[in-house]
């Protein structure tokens, strides 16, 4: 539902506020860079056995659970700045723009709705398979890979900037 909402914004022209305006682009920049600490933060401490206990029991009901998937998506910039940068390339000007981009929502949003299932699966049945070692690994190389992203994002130029 977020990546719905975030593609909408772009449509009805964020995405070409954040190209024109290079103040908004470093907040989006440096908010993304800091959620990505953030992140890797949480993944480096996470207590394995917490993680086990969540993944098979539950406690969420499906309302909380999708408030809380949607805040993190509309809190994250990344989503709004791959989305920004990547759709507007499908879009045809002289074609009703409307209508391309909730093509292009659908389409999205399918794929999006494939891949998280099989996350899911996936990190469910790696949960059940794997040691409280081999999922601290885990957690602390993906933590990395998260460090790694950050820096990367706070170290990029936008081409157009000299």
């Amino acid at each position: 539902m977020a990546d719905l909402l975030l593609i909408g914004a772009v449509g009805c022209g964020l995405g070409a506020l954040l190209q024109a305006s290079e103040q908004l682009f470093a907040v989006v920049k440096w908010g993304g860079a800091l959620y990505l600490v953030y992140l890797a933060w949480v993944l480096w401490r996470a207590p394995v056995k917490a993680l086990a206990v969540s993944a098979t029991a539950g406690a969420a009901t499906g309302k909380t659970a999708f408030l809380r998937s949607l805040m993190v998506g509309l809190s994250n910039p990344k989503g709004l700045l791959f989305f920004s940068a990547f759709l507007p390339q499908f879009i045809q000007p002289e074609k009703p723009i409307a209508m391309q981009y909730l093509v292009l929502a659908l389409v999205s949003a399918m794929i999006d709705c494939v891949m998280m299932t099989i996350y899911a699966y996936g990190g469910r049945h790696a949960m059940r398979k794997f040691s409280a070692n081999v999922m601290r690994w885990v957690n602390r190389s993906c933590a990395g890979m998260l460090g790694v992203l950050a820096v990367g994002v706070a170290l990029y130029r936008r081409s157009d900037i000299t």
